[in-house]
């Protein structure tokens, strides 16, 4: 009985000596706790971080700060606990847990930014506060960087507001091409105008009339018939822009070549043709039969029945047209050719309506008999004396288009057989020519292998 009774005093007087302790020590965690409330001193000045001088924390010699945070930490001796902070003794370690209280934690957010704030007195070492005002101002150096890269941007850039007025001023000045054209058209149909005025009009018109939709509009606007009938104007200036602008009005745009057929086009600009005109009139003239005739046999057709073909024989053999001859030449190739492949490709493809339709207009063009006629198996080889590579690679092709139709009559003139030899040697010569510099299929190789072919086509019964 006196060793059980012993070993209770003992436990009783060891479990009382823990507790005095635990008191001690809480009474000098307050004690810390007041003493540290004053001990941080922070400078408000960023010339300390260029001056490199130190942060004064003057109470931290004594004591290591503590840094609670939301979670239990274990609390070392010696360490300083804020206040606010909550303590606990941990039964199983016996050591004692500190944590920040929620009173004291003060979330904050900044745009993407956000973070939790320790508004009871928080400890940080002069180290950390100075790293901490050097980033803080590293950021504001960054955002006055910033800054300045907008007002540059900014600079380059004008106000919603004065572009707002800039678009209505020119909502006022701008014009669409209709109202350009209608604008034309009046300018040209005003019996006030002067001459200048209406070729400027006819000028401007031709710009716009390249497009497919322009050109659409113009005959809509009754702009095509005013042109029509410019051709037959007294003024030699008229009649030659008149056709520039009929001829790319049509080019390539069916619905404007036919309502140009139908208001008479070719019938006029044959006319001019066939009468005294100056030659500039007459380059235009043609340019605007070959732009109306392409791929639109209706037209044609047409050609043939106003004797297209002899006309064009007359102006071939006028003097001092010789500069017309190559258009006139190229205008007829173009026409046995396109009946040529148009019934070629026809061989290929699927028959429809509108190919069979194609090839029933091509049928009535019966263009070659007209040719022999009319004498072009003796007028077209003619263009092979000309010292022009153009008008001769021109000739050899006709010659080569022609050759079913014209054999016989190619066999006894006087002059061809001894042209193609000539031309063959020539050619030969300018072929190695082109070879030595590098160029194994060049343009005189293409010139050399039609005169080759026409001489070959000849040879046959």
């Amino acid at each position: 009985m006196v060793t059980i009774r012993t070993m209770q005093n003992k436990r009783s007087n060891t479990l009382g000596l823990v507790m005095a302790l635990w008191l001690v020590s809480l009474q000098l965690v307050c004690a810390q706790n007041m003493k540290s409330s004053t001990a941080l001193t922070i400078k408000d000045s960023t010339d300390d971080l260029n001056d490199g001088e130190e942060t004064q924390l003057p109470d931290d010699e004594d004591l290591e700060v503590f840094r609670p945070t939301d979670k239990w930490q274990t609390l070392k001796p010696g360490q300083a606990v804020p206040a606010g902070s909550h303590v606990r003794m941990n039964l199983q370690t016996g050591q004692n847990e500190v944590k920040l209280g929620e009173e004291g934690l003060n979330r904050w957010t900044d745009g993407k930014r956000q973070g939790i704030m320790n508004t009871n007195n928080p400890s940080f070492t002069a180290q950390e506060l100075k790293e901490a005002l050097k980033k803080f101002k590293e950021g504001t150096d960054d955002s006055e960087g910033t800054k300045q890269e907008e007002d540059a941007v900014r600079a380059n850039f004008r106000p919603i507001e004065e572009l707002k007025k800039d678009m209505e001023a020119l909502d006022i000045l701008m014009e669409t091409d209709i109202q350009v054209m209608r604008r034309l058209l009046n300018q040209f149909n005003n019996t006030n105008s002067t001459t200048e005025e209406k070729i400027t009009a006819l000028l401007d018109l031709e710009y716009l009339v390249h497009q497919v939709d322009n050109a659409q509009n113009l005959v809509s606007m009754g702009g095509m018939q005013l042109v029509i009938q410019a051709l037959n104007s007294t003024d030699i200036r008229l009649q030659e822009i008149a056709a520039f602008v009929l001829g790319s009005a049509v080019s390539s745009n069916p619905s404007v070549q036919v309502h140009a057929v139908e208001g008479g086009a070719l019938q006029k600009l044959l006319t001019l043709l066939a009468t005294q005109r100056s030659m500039t009139v007459k380059k235009k003239g043609l340019f605007a039969v070959a732009s109306l005739m392409r791929h639109f046999p209706f037209a044609q057709v047409h050609f043939l029945k106003l004797g297209g073909v002899q006309m064009l024989s007359k102006l071939f053999q006028t003097p001092g047209a010789e500069a017309l001859r190559v258009r006139i030449i190229t205008i007829l190739y173009d026409m046995i050719t396109e009946k040529e492949l148009i019934s070629q490709v026809g061989l290929d493809l699927i028959p429809d309506s509108s190919h069979q339709e194609r090839l029933r207009q091509y049928a009535e063009v019966s263009l070659l008999p007209v040719l022999e006629e009319q004498g072009w198996c003796r007028l077209v080889p003619e263009l092979l004396a000309s010292h022009e590579h153009d008008w001769r690679e021109k000739a050899l092709r006709a010659l080569l288009a022609m050759m079913a139709q014209c054999q016989s009559q190619f066999k006894q003139h006087p002059t061809l057989t001894t042209s193609l030899t000539e031309l063959q040697k020539q050619y030969k010569e300018l072929v190695l020519t082109e070879q030595d510099v590098g160029e194994q299929d060049g343009y005189f190789g293409e010139i050399l292998a039609l005169v080759d072919s026409i001489v070959v086509k000849m040879q046959r019964v």
